[in-house]
């Protein structure tokens, strides 16, 4: 086996990883909008008053929680190419 075989090898290698670390990582992301959404439905039912406080602030954590999920599907491609 050449060398230039055993590389070509090595980059297939990687795309195979880069494929399994960004399951990995999208497994962060969806545990974490779960988190956000149970805790303003456990706050809403104790305090319905703050419903409107509560859903922004959700909001907000959720685009940040998701960020981090598209930032690592373009390293997932940044990776693989």
């Amino acid at each position: 086996m050449s060398a230039i075989q055993l590389a070509q090898e090595t980059i297939n290698l990687n795309q195979g990883l880069s494929l399994i670390g960004y399951g990995l990582g999208a497994i962060g992301p969806g545990v974490g909008v779960g988190l956000i959404f149970a805790a303003v439905i456990n706050g809403t039912a104790r305090q319905p008053e703050a419903q409107s406080k509560l859903m922004g602030i959700a909001w907000q954590t959720f685009v940040l929680v998701e960020v981090l999920a598209l930032i690592g599907l373009v390293l997932f491609f940044i990776a693989s190419a």
